[in-house]
Formats: structure tokens, C-alpha cells, sequence
């Protein structure tokens, strides 16, 4: 009976994370155009911060129940979710424009502060520690990068305040446009907090390990909103708001869903976790920076290649569950 409940939560989820995605899309672009600053921008925040909540809370609560891995397998997996499974469906649906300062700036910000991440979580290659942890102080390395991240929008801000270009009329009226972007928030929010807890306890009672279905269950449960954002989006040929709320989303990851609650808590030590996992979060970062700046274009082929290359990743984390 039990099972049954879980799985309707499951279904009911998906739908108001279906809806609230459809929502939250066209109020973040019609606020755009109201306000005349550029859909990225809008995508770096609004969006990006508000689908990055049921990564927050997850992390907060892994915290309160000492499951470290949890949280970081959490941050881990939905980066590189993000951008290998979110930017890859993408991109297969339609082919990706990426704005010149998106390529020369956000682009390499999001891979610089991901590379501080790896080397901070790595002191028993790098450092030659006893154990791996993640400090207080390196979470305020990453909330100090973070700062830098709030300093380039709010130039951005700036910039796009002083142009006079055209922006196109917006859908709805400011105060309607609002009333949609926190609808949807509210349904994409609480639809993946559905899904995860539902799929989480299903997962939970065949004893899968909290690596496994941090980077699986959790990471995938949490990316939902992301997902289906970026999926209305890119059937919309809202390509800024696409690129904004992936690269915002990991950047808020690293920055705030990680670091913000070890900021509170103190150190933390993730058991688990091997060298590939982290080498996958470097590679996806990697990737996206390369193939956006070759001609600022992510095309269909080069979606299909991440896409690829996600399957063969988590096909060697399942593996590992049943090897």
C-alpha cells in the first residue's frame, strides 16, 4: 500500500513539475522584456536560484542526518547532469546559439570555480591527507567565488541597463509576469521535492548506497526542475534563458548548495566517492566551454555526444551497484 502512495506522489510530481516548468519559463522571459534587461540574465538568477532550491534542501538535510555523501554526491551528480543529460536533450531539440559573453565569461567562470572544487575535495592526492574533506574554509573559498559571480551580474545588470537596444514587447503585464514566475517556482519546487522523496524511499529500501543514490536518485530527482526548464525552453528557442539557468544552476551548486550548510556545520569528510566522479564534473565543464567556443554553437551531433558520453558514466556508477 505503502508502495502504491509513493508511486502516485511520484506521478503527481512529475505534473506539477511539467506545469510549473511551462510557467516559470514564459514569466522569467516576459519579466526580461519588462524590465529590458537580457533573458541571460534572468536565467543566471531568477531561474537558475529558483530551480537550484530542491538542491538546497536536500543538502541541508543530508547535513542534519550526517549523510555527507548525499550532499555531495548531490552537487556533483547534478552538475553533471546538468550539462551532459539537460544541455545534451537540449541541443537535440534544437540546436544551441551561445552569446559571445556567455562563451568568454560565464562559460569559463562556471569551469575555473568547478576546478577549485575538485582540487578542494581532493587532499589525499594533492595534499597527501589521511581522508578527503571539505572544510569551513573551503567553503569560504566558495562563497568568496560566489561574490565574484554576484559582482559579474550585477555589472552585467549595469550593461544591459545603459544599452538602448530593442527587447521585444513582453507576453504579460510586470505584475502577471511575476505571478507566473512564482507559480512555477512553486511547481517545479515541490513536484521534484515529491519525486525525490518518493523515489528516494523506493531506492532506499533496496539498500543501494548513499554514493550511488546520491549521484543517481537524488541528483537526478533534484536536476528535474532544471530539466524540464530547459526542455520547455529549448522547445521555445529560449536559448539564453537555457544557457543562464544551467550555467547559474552550477554555479549556485558549488557555491551555495555545498558550501553555505558546511559554512554552518562545519567540516565535513565524504567516504566514498572516487576520482571519476570528479573527473566527470571537470570533463563536463571542460566540454560545454570547448564546444560552445568553437562557433558558439552546440549543435545536434555535439548533443548526441554528451548525451554518450552521460550514458557510459552512469552505466559504470550502475555498474558498480551490481558488480
Amino acid at each position: 500500500m505503502e508502495i502504491i502512495l509513493q508511486i502516485a506522489l511520484l506521478i503527481i510530481g512529475f505534473v506539477l513539475l511539467i506545469k510549473g516548468a511551462d510557467w516559470l519559463v514564459d514569466g522569467a522571459s516576459s519579466v526580461a522584456s519588462n524590465f529590458k534587461v537580457s533573458k541571460l540574465l534572468i536565467g543566471l538568477t531568477i531561474v537558475a536560484f529558483g530551480t537550484g532550491a530542491p538542491e538546497l534542501a536536500v543538502s541541508f538535510s543530508s547535513l542534519l542526518n550526517g549523510s555527507t555523501d548525499i550532499l555531495v554526491g548531490n552537487v556533483v551528480g547534478s552538475n553533471i547532469i546538468n550539462v551532459l543529460l539537460l544541455i545534451g536533450i537540449a541541443a537535440v531539440i534544437r540546436p544551441i546559439k551561445v552569446k559571445k559573453d556567455t562563451v568568454s565569461k560565464e562559460l569559463p567562470l562556471l569551469l575555473l570555480i568547478s576546478t577549485a572544487l575538485i582540487v578542494l575535495l581532493m587532499d589525499v592526492n594533492l595534499a597527501e591527507a589521511v581522508i578527503n574533506t571539505f572544510s569551513r574554509a573551503d567553503a569560504i573559498i566558495c562563497l568568496l567565488f560566489f561574490c565574484i559571480f554576484l559582482y559579474y551580474l550585477l555589472s552585467l545588470a549595469r550593461k544591459n541597463k545603459k544599452e538602448a537596444r530593442k527587447i521585444e514587447k513582453p507576453k504579460y503585464k510586470l505584475g502577471k509576469s511575476f505571478w507566473f514566475v512564482l507559480i512555477g517556482l512553486v511547481g517545479v519546487v515541490g513536484g521534484s521535492e515529491l519525486v525525490v522523496s518518493s523515489a528516494s524511499f523506493i531506492a532506499s529500501s533496496v539498500g543501494i548506497s548513499e554514493r550511488v543514490i546520491s549521484l543517481t536518485i537524488i541528483a537526478l530527482g533534484t536536476s528535474l526542475p532544471e530539466l524540464v526548464t530547459t526542455v520547455m525552453a529549448a522547445k521555445k528557442g529560449e536559448s539564453d534563458l537555457l544557457v543562464g539557468n544551467i550555467v547559474g544552476s552550477n554555479i549556485f551548486n558549488i557555491c551555495i548548495v555545498l558550501a553555505l550548510p558546511v559554512v554552518f556545520s562545519g567540516s565535513i569528510t565524504p567516504n566514498n566517492f572516487e576520482v571519476i566522479d570528479l573527473g566527470m564534473l571537470l570533463l563536463s565543464s571542460f566540454l560545454i566551454c570547448f564546444l560552445a567556443r568553437r562557433d558558439h554553437n552546440i549543435t545536434r551531433t555535439e548533443g548526441i555526444l554528451m548525451l554518450v558520453i552521460f550514458l557510459l558514466y552512469y552505466g559504470y556508477v550502475v555498474y558498480g551497484v551490481f558488480a
